[in-house]
């Protein structure tokens, strides 16, 4: 069986691509840099990150950009001998605007270098690329109007102004043709996520709508002719979890189709498994896929109804491979383990550095935790319910205003933090800086005060996480006993609905490492290992 999600943790708007018995599936990263998370498997079952291709200056530069705002909703496809990617850099979240720039990206392979961005368009976001068996490729997006009440975190339907199409000539490497809007979505409203692909003589449009919080849903709709018009599904939704409140897969919906070699069919959606009692998905959109099946020239899920599985059918021959539960990483590559990522900038070698300090990641304290600019942090996604991380900095900070620890962070609204820094009468101190959800002035809170003195040398730093609760931990470098530093806080305000509420924010949370010097000295904070252990 497949078990959902197959992508666990912070990997929303799974865009799935086959070629030859090769799966691919590329999933949004907003704000978090290299952008673009592209996934592999053979069996829809067992999935390996193999790229993210967004990862120079010229493609991607996100300093500035809010919280979540970058890199929205890609679209994978193959095409002509090569990979087509298209993506949106949102570079406004609050207020009527969204400022949404697409872009085409293409590669003959997926591990290779991709090319060079092609700009497309600014009208709307979640752009897609759809290659006609006549040799014609057609742009999609959803068309943006600032004409509403709708902003950041109240998303308002007439915002959401249908889905436009217009023929992309790959020759001229620009749109060409009318713009036609060839979709205003179903009652739910906030239509967005168009896909379109083709089955006996129908072009098929699978959308997302209803937001992507709890109304979520993924909307079907078909047409003899790619210009519409578009008849909706017999249920209109193929997927959605907004009408059963107790499934374990919420917030279904923004998915693509693929048929496997022998003509089996699955669908992807995101998808979040909220927490009790306030149903805060901590691990934020993460992705899933049906099994579904044809009738009458309609697709169904196999299970019947609208309300994704946990576990579903996989293809034959499929065999799950254990994961393990204790993933210990050095630094001493020349490339940072591929589950880390940092964010916004294309120039890391501000950030951090693994060749200064062999066998250490070395942090340069750049601006302050929660800065658009230049934030000097290290990490890697949450992808269970309860964890355990742990480090090892060097860090002697001669000021307060230096700062090296470790972090369950969202945004800069939402973060705990256990840290060493500079106390003028304690001398080095571990202490901690907390930011639970306070939009918009993003005030800190310090849970441990003034925090504790700690000895010279190396200095270990963990956190436990179980569900909602997050507790601190610190020894020094010549102990084995681990002490509890602070109070129990919420983990679950790290979460998509923490804050704000659940169209405020839609990444999700991580674990890493960071330091900052708002001195503008750069001090560095070495950090000798990083530990993620899945907890029982």
């Amino acid at each position: 069986m497949i078990r959902n999600p197959i992508l666990p943790g912070f990997n929303p708007d799974p865009s799935i691509c086959r070629v030859g018995e090769d799966y691919y599936i590329a999933t949004s990263t907003f704000e978090w840099y290299p952008g673009v998370q592209i996934h592999h498997s053979r069996d829809l079952v067992n999935w390996t990150l193999v790229r993210r291709p967004l990862e120079r200056a010229s493609q991607l530069d996100m300093r500035g950009n809010p919280d979540s705002c970058g890199i929205w909703a890609p679209c994978l496809s193959h095409a002509d001998g090569l990979f087509w990617l298209v993506y949106t850099d949102v570079k406004r979240f609050d207020g009527n605007f969204k400022d949404a720039h697409n872009y085409i990206v293409t590669s003959p392979t997926i591990e290779g270098e991709w090319s060079d961005p092609v700009y497309i368009n600014s009208s709307g976001f979640d752009p897609s690329l759809f290659h006609d068996d006549d040799g014609r490729k057609w742009f999609l997006n959803m068309q943006w109007n600032h004409r509403t009440e709708s902003y950041g975190g109240a998303p308002k339907h007439p915002a959401f102004d249908g889905i436009l199409l217009q023929e992309w000539d790959p020759k001229a490497r620009a749109l060409k043709g009318p713009v036609r809007n060839i979709f205003a979505g179903s009652p739910l409203g906030l239509v967005e996520g168009p896909h379109l692909f083709k089955r006996n003589g129908w072009y098929y449009l699978t959308t997302a709508e209803g937001g992507t919080g709890y109304e979520h849903a993924v909307t079907m709709a078909r047409s003899r002719a790619i210009e519409g018009p578009y008849e909706m599904h017999p249920q209109t939704h193929l997927i959605t979890s907004k009408d059963h409140p107790n499934a374990v897969l919420q917030r279904a919906g923004h998915g693509q189709y693929v048929e496997t070699p022998a003509g089996e069919a699955y669908h992807t959606h995101l998808c979040g498994r909220p927490l009790p009692p306030h149903r805060r998905c901590t691990l934020g959109r993460e992705t899933a896929i049906q099994k579904c099946i044809w009738e009458d020239d309609w697709l169904y899920l196999v299970q019947g109804g609208v309300v994704p599985d946990v576990d579903v059918p996989a293809p034959t021959g499929a065999e799950s491979i254990e994961k393990p539960t204790r993933i210990e990483r050095t630094f001493d590559k020349p490339s940072l383990p591929p589950e880390f990522q940092w964010l916004r900038t294309p120039h890391p070698e501000r950030l951090f550095s693994l060749a200064e300090r062999p066998g250490h990641l070395r942090l340069f304290g750049r601006e302050s935790i929660g800065s658009w600019f230049e934030h000097s942090l290290v990490a890697r996604r949450q992808e269970h319910h309860s964890f355990r991380t742990e480090t090892v900095v060097e860090f002697e900070p001669d000021t307060y205003q230096q700062v090296a620890g470790l972090t369950h962070y969202y945004n800069r609204h939402k973060f705990h933090a256990v840290v060493v820094t500079l106390h003028e009468k304690l001398g080095r101190v571990v202490t901690i800086f907390s930011c639970a959800g306070d939009f918009p002035h993003g005030r800190m809170s310090f849970p441990a005060e003034s925090g504790v003195s700690v000895p010279d040398g190396s200095i270990h730093l963990a956190m436990e996480i179980r569900d909602n609760d997050l507790q601190f931990f610190w020894r020094g470098g010549g102990s084995n006993d681990w002490v509890a530093l602070g109070p129990m806080l919420d983990a679950g305000v790290i979460s998509d609905e923490g804050g704000r509420g659940e169209h405020g924010s839609f990444t999700g949370a991580f674990a890493g490492i960071f330091a900052f010097d708002t001195s503008g000295r750069a001090k560095p904070a070495d950090f000798g290992h990083f530990v993620y252990e899945v907890l029982e």
